[in-house]
């Protein structure tokens, strides 16, 4: 591959790396294809073997983060459904508030079925913080896979 086409992997990859932490795009999913489209042009046993070992830490990372996370919850006692409202809460919220609304709109949809859940206003506040907790564990091992993998294309793309 000539560098220009490493350069756009290498951004294609920083691209995803972020939309991991800001949780806009599916990050790993980027992640993982610039991957593949490396190796595909690339080609070679070495660009495949990157790529199956990226692929091997994306998908570690997304099982690690619901079996995580949803152990996090369980203790919690957070059902999904409380998750589910919070997720359609923050992507209207996105588009509603620009910048913080995905985050304005996750917190507030959470307390408020923990609230009409519990009616307790402390419970559902303690439910809110272990819901952004959960969030922020998920981003943090999606964020290691997605680091892991690109470490590993930036391994490959020196050795091939």
């Amino acid at each position: 591959m000539s560098v220009g086409g490493e350069v756009l992997v290498g951004l294609a990859i920083l691209v995803g790396l972020v939309g991991i932490v800001v949780q806009v795009l599916p990050g790993n999913v980027l992640v993982l294809g610039a991957v593949l489209v490396w190796a595909v042009v690339t080609g070679g046993a070495a660009a495949w073997v990157c790529f199956a070992l990226a692929a091997v830490f994306v998908v570690a990372a997304e099982v690690a983060q619901y079996v995580l996370a949803g152990r996090h919850m369980r203790r919690a006692e957070v059902p999904w459904s409380t998750l589910v409202w919070g997720g359609v809460a923050g992507v209207v919220g996105f588009f509603v508030i620009p910048v913080v609304g995905l985050f304005v709109g996750f917190v507030l949809a959470v307390f408020l079925a923990e609230l009409v859940r519990r009616r307790d206003r402390r419970a559902a506040w303690r439910a809110t913080v272990a819901a952004m907790q959960a969030t922020g564990i998920t981003i943090l091992v999606q964020l290691l896979g997605g680091l892991l993998a690109a470490a590993t294309w930036l391994v490959g793309a020196f050795v091939v």
